[in-house]
């Protein structure tokens, strides 16, 4: 990693988890902070996404493939041109990840985050309704409920969301993202 933000190295870190995780707001520390150290940064939101570039496609397995194969084609770009992406989207199939991990790894490195929370926890903090909705079986296809989270085997960090304040969690991103020299080391 270079100290200068004009020959950054760019890199994608990806959250993936189930809704209600926390993969926004700790997206939202860890850009602010690499903001904060003058790093060029793009955040890539599951809501944000689908209320622009795809929001065409619904929640079925193909239209969610489609989903998260248009999100790793913006991030490959913003890698490969030295951005540092933080990506947050739900991203349930370890298949697709794979192929986002193998497609961004073209232009960059692709750091796979985990944020776990169990269900009830994540059904808790739903404030949208979205599990309610998808316990009484009004919403198909819900991630978890009615359609499979498959975690990641091997994520360079995991978040255990539930235990952890949002500021930890974020934290534990940026320490592995210093500690394995993707950024420097605040002095």
């Amino acid at each position: 990693m270079h100290n200068s933000s004009c020959d950054q190295q760019g890199l994608t870190v990806w959250l993936t988890g189930l809704s209600g995780s926390g993969k926004t707001a700790i997206a939202k520390l860890v850009a602010q902070e690499l903001c904060d150290r003058q790093l060029k940064v793009e955040r890539l939101d599951g809501d944000i996404v689908r209320q622009s570039l795809t929001r065409d496609l619904g929640f079925s397995k193909s239209d969610r493939d489609l989903n998260i194969e248009r999100v790793t084609f913006v991030a490959k770009l913003l890698t490969r041109n030295g951005v540092a992406v933080i990506c947050s989207f739900i991203s349930p199939y370890r298949e697709r990840r794979a192929k986002s991990r193998a497609e961004i790894g073209e232009s960059g490195d692709f750091i796979e985050v985990y944020v776990e929370c169990p269900l009830d926890v994540c059904a808790e903090r739903g404030v949208k309704g979205l599990y309610a909705k998808a316990f009484r079986g009004e919403i198909a296809d819900f991630t978890g409920v009615s359609d499979p989270y498959e975690p990641p085997e091997a994520p360079a960090v995991v978040c255990h969301t539930a235990e952890e304040t949002v500021e930890e969690s974020a934290a534990k991103v940026i320490a592995y993202l210093e500690c394995s020299g993707y950024i420097p080391a605040r002095t």
